[in-house]
């Protein structure tokens, strides 16, 4: 009961009113209009199989880039769960664990994949790719919640698959695949701690990068600025894995 009032807070939150034309540019793109979503477990290949369907191209809309680092734009479709932090490697904290695809061509976060295939690691960010992230609520922000972060000193577990970035944020490397209306993503069970029962929904949003020069930080380094949308609508996790 506490964690899914939590998470409804989230999404009261999350629709708050904000002063942003490509946020809104982007809510209207059937590409994020969710119609359908699932996530399956594959007993036969032991794995678990996200799915989201949309209203136009899956995957089809990613961010224009603006050429820096700060105020990067991100897009993502989101996959909130009732899995814990140590079932992805973490150590325990608290938050929403989630599993995020993500679009975001001013930065590579994912030093150990090469999704374009061009023999450089550190330039295909706008490639649909999937992280674990932690959401925390975050009134910084106008959608309402955040990447968790930590400080750098801080003895924090993480996934060896991490970017060295200080927020509790893993960059697995599973494949992503888009096809007509349908994303996939495919995990491993194990991955999860073989925890194949647990429930979820889905939102796609804007995200966006706070890291200011001065190094100050109001703002967090990755918050959620605006949601177009929410399956369950109240964000009540009431999706089950089949």
């Amino acid at each position: 009961m506490k964690r899914t009032l939590f998470i409804t807070l989230l999404a009261i939150s999350a629709f708050n009113a904000w002063s942003c034309d490509k946020c809104r540019d982007f809510a209207k793109s059937e590409d994020f209009n969710i119609k359908a979503a699932k996530i399956v477990h594959n007993k036969a290949f032991g794995t678990l199989e996200f799915e989201i369907t949309v209203a136009g191209k899956a995957g089809g809309t990613t961010p224009s880039p603006i050429g820096k680092f700060d105020m990067a734009p991100v897009l993502g479709y989101v996959f909130p769960t009732t899995l814990k932090a140590e079932d992805i490697g973490f150590s325990s904290t608290e938050g929403i664990v989630a599993m995020a695809l993500t679009s975001h061509p001013d930065f590579d976060d994912t030093p150990l994949w090469d999704e374009n295939m061009d023999k450089r690691f550190d330039n295909d960010g706008i490639v649909w790719h999937p992280h674990w992230v932690i959401l925390v609520k975050d009134s910084r922000v106008p959608g309402g919640f955040s990447v968790k972060e930590h400080k750098k000193a801080e003895q924090v577990t993480k996934p060896k698959t991490a970017a060295d970035m200080p927020m509790y944020m893993d960059s697995p490397g599973y494949p992503v695949a888009t096809e007509g209306k349908v994303i996939r993503l495919s995990v491993p069970a194990y991955h999860v701690n073989n925890v194949t029962s647990f429930k979820f929904d889905v939102l796609t949003c804007y995200m966006q990068i706070s890291a200011p020069a001065d190094g100050g930080m109001d703002k967090p380094m990755l918050g959620v600025y605006n949601v177009f949308q929410i399956l369950s609508k109240d964000l009540s996790l009431p999706y089950q894995v089949k």
